[in-house]
């Protein structure tokens, strides 16, 4: 047995990791949140080599797409795309997705068209390979706490994108919930929305409550459903109808949330 061990000790510490990752939930977590993490920031290292000669623009988003999903197969995540004939639009558009954790990060690649510009934290731009990545892809990234700063960015990208016809795509709570619901939505989405004149095209993305949660430390496999919704019209609307739209918007998605979540009155499934 020892001897066995001084020559194969990697695979001896591969049916180590099987063997733990089968019989302790936590480290399977573990494992799990590791490798996709290890993932991440190493495709990202190779999106940025290709990226780099091309300079930074929203075209690059397609190899992040490319390079990202392969890692739902090992992660045992299915992830099923329903309404994609909603994605089929040339026109700029604005999409606004719910937000729950990092795991919005591999699901969001699985919709995503060419030509979208994600909106982001600025933290994001410090999170080594990947913020590079996004960068070169055309993330634009958002300080939250300086709104003055935040509302000219959403302004000057009303102006470009009828100009350079490309999408947008904002998480309206503005940061992750754990909940099991959604938060209030922050109006920046719809304000640019309606200054541009261009619909919205709500994005809803099912609770992963049934296969990943971070306070139990479970991951398992398990599938997540993406619903795409009709767009929404803004054209005609002006400032003032932009609370309205923005609490329209959230019913609808909330609606649809509970609806493939497995949510009865309401009420979370977990």
């Amino acid at each position: 047995m020892e001897l066995l061990l001084l020559h194969y000790p990697f695979t001896f510490l591969l049916i180590a990791v099987l063997i733990l990752c089968r019989i302790n939930p936590a480290f399977r977590y573990f494992c799990k949140m590791t490798f996709y993490q290890v993932w991440i920031f190493t495709v990202s290292f190779l999106v940025i080599i290709i990226a780099l000669p091309r300079g930074r623009s929203c075209e690059n988003v397609k190899f992040m797409r490319t390079a990202i999903l392969p890692v739902k197969y090992v992660l045992g995540i299915k992830i099923v795309l329903k309404g994609k004939e909603n994605l089929r639009t040339k026109k700029p558009c604005i999409f606004v997705l719910n937000h729950q954790n990092s795991l919005d990060i591999l699901v969001m690649m699985q919709m995503l068209p060419n030509r979208c510009v994600p909106i982001g934290k600025k933290e994001i731009l410090y999170m080594g390979t990947f913020g590079l990545a996004c960068w070169l892809s055309g993330l634009v990234f958002i300080d939250r706490k300086k709104k003055e700063e935040s509302i000219a960015i959403l302004t000057e990208m009303a102006h470009a994108m009828h100009k350079d016809n490309f999408h947008v795509l904002i998480y309206p709570e503005g940061t992750r919930n754990h909940s099991g619901s959604m938060l209030p939505f922050k109006r920046g989405a719809f304000q640019l929305a309606v200054r541009a004149q261009v619909p919205i095209v709500p994005v809803v993305i099912s609770s992963y409550n049934s296969f990943y949660s971070q306070k139990e430390k479970r991951f398992t496999s398990g599938t997540s459903t993406i619903q795409i919704l009709p767009p929404v019209e803004t054209v005609g609307l002006s400032s003032d109808d932009v609370p309205k739209l923005t609490e329209q918007v959230r019913d609808s998605m909330m609606s649809v949330y509970q609806r493939i979540s497995g949510m009865t009155n309401g009420g979370s499934h977990e």
